[in-house]
């Protein structure tokens, strides 16, 4: 989005998604127009934290991760910029966080830095990305996210998507009723959500 936007990289920006986004790997995702015209998908890596830990040092950041899950981060982007950068409401509509289907834990996947992440519509590919690729790899956002805070078990840290969102694109792009959305990473797995009205 930076890059898009011509901006330069600033640090991580750490936002709250509410327990009520989260739904299931295929789990139908409501779309209402009254609510936001301007849905948009964000393939991600879901890192799942295993250990408690505060202040961690990026060299020890992975021993906490308990394991790895995909995770798409949908956006009502009109609320998420039009309502004066609330970031936290334009990304806590309910249901807007399809996860799954199943955690591979760290034995499985030592280095989450070797994972390529798609996301489809209808069938059209629309991200397309490594994790190499990531801006801030997995060990240096979980130390980021550490520092004055407690992680706690449990706690699922999305870490950011590919190039290919619909809101950067030109023209802009955005789900609605009857689209089809196949988020997938290799080694993990794929999400595949009917969007509906």
């Amino acid at each position: 989005m930076a890059r898009a936007a011509g901006a330069s990289v600033q640090p991580p920006t750490v936002f709250s998604k509410a327990q009520t986004t989260i739904s299931g790997p295929y789990d139908e995702i409501i779309v209402d127009p009254g609510i936001s015209s301007q849905v948009d998908w964000e393939a991600e890596l879901g890192v799942v934290m295993g250990q408690a830990c505060r202040d961690i040092e990026a060299e020890a950041a992975l021993e906490h991760v308990f394991g790895y899950t995909v995770l798409n981060d949908l956006s009502a982007r009109d609320i998420q910029y039009g309502w004066g950068g609330q970031f936290y409401k334009g990304k806590s509509v309910d249901g807007y966080c399809p996860m799954g289907p199943w955690i591979v834990t760290t034995d499985e996947i030592p280095n989450p830095q070797e994972l390529e992440i798609t996301l489809r519509v209808n069938g059209v590919l629309k991200q397309n990305g490594q994790t190499d690729d990531m801006i801030y790899p997995v060990a240096d956002l979980v130390a980021w996210l550490s520092i004055g805070q407690t992680l706690r078990p449990g706690t699922v840290i999305a870490t950011g998507t590919p190039a290919g969102v619909g809101y950067a694109r030109e023209p802009k792009e955005f789900l609605r009723p009857g689209d089809v959305m196949i988020t997938e990473i290799e080694r993990i797995g794929a999400l595949r959500n009917l969007i509906v009205g």
